[in-house]
């Protein structure tokens, strides 16, 4: 590369590349888009243990009205018979 100019005065752009604040631009780019990534992937995480309780409560419900009808079935057909 060049020696840069010594500088007299006017715009920094005159005496810099400027490749260099495209670099850094893309590097705080890259930065940010990983941040967002874990970020996203945070929430992922939590939406993930949410619907994985969410499936608890439902099997238990399912289980629970599942017992409730059995049972309700077996008195029926004991008291029925008895009489």
């Amino acid at each position: 590369m060049s020696e840069p100019k010594e500088r007299t005065g006017g715009s920094r752009y005159l005496y810099e590349p400027f490749e260099y604040a495209r670099a850094d631009t893309v590097k705080a780019n890259e930065r940010v888009q990983d941040e967002r990534w874990r970020g996203l992937e945070y929430r992922l995480g939590q939406i993930e243990l949410m619907l994985e309780r969410l499936e608890k409560r439902v099997w238990l419900t399912i289980f629970g009205v599942t017992a409730a009808v059995l049972s309700e079935t077996i008195i029926g057909l004991l008291g029925g018979a008895g009489l």
